[in-house]
């Protein structure tokens, strides 16, 4: 019972509108499309490229017990990503458009999303109060197809070095929301992806 109320307050500081049992729930079902709980990292890898990545001292020994589970923070952040998406409906009413128009913004990439159990998830990094996020369609149109939504998610609210607000780095929302030029976030947006 603490922990449920633990749970409850952590995930109300947070905006999220879920219950505990619920927010477990998408924990579980995040952490089961994950890789297997104790992957063998040599498994994904040819006899050469093992040779290869040993050699420059990566580790490709399965995790022991004793070791935290890397996929925890994965998990909860695509819970969060997932309960705090809206759905169709309620994208319709922050923009004051009907359901059909969301729709339409889906399948012309004018606004992002991923089709769920329940329907269309729209992420909602990519609204404000009252309607989208300002130079949103440049940002999209630049972003790479095959970039999963928790990592767009994670650039568009992580802060950049490129970006910079009285001298901090700031998000790539931050900056457009403060009415920056969205051309520097397409471009950084566009290199989603690519090695470093």
């Amino acid at each position: 019972m603490r922990m449920t109320v633990a749970l409850e307050t952590v995930l109300a500081k947070a905006g999220l509108r879920v219950t505990a049992t619920e927010f477990l729930h998408l924990i579980e079902d995040a952490a089961r499309r994950l890789s297997p709980p104790n992957p063998d990292p040599s498994h994904y890898f040819s006899a050469d490229q093992r040779d290869a990545l040993t050699e420059v001292g990566l580790d490709l020994s399965p995790r022991t017990s004793n070791e935290v589970d890397a996929r925890a923070k994965t998990v909860a952040e695509q819970a969060v990503l997932r309960d705090s998406a809206l759905t169709v409906a309620d994208a319709a009413r922050t923009l004051g458009v009907d359901s059909s128009r969301i729709r339409h913004r889906l399948a012309d990439g004018r606004l992002i999303g991923w089709k769920d159990r329940g329907g269309w998830r729209l992420p909602a990094w990519q609204f404000t109060s009252s309607g989208v996020l300002p130079g949103l369609e440049a940002v999209l149109a630049a972003l790479p197809d095959d970039q999963p939504p928790l990592v767009v998610a994670g650039f568009m609210t992580t802060p950049q070095d490129d970006l910079r607000i009285d001298t901090h780095p700031a998000t790539p929302r931050q900056w457009l929301l403060a009415s920056g030029d969205p051309r520097p976030v397409a471009e950084l947006a566009g290199t989603l992806g690519t090695p470093a």
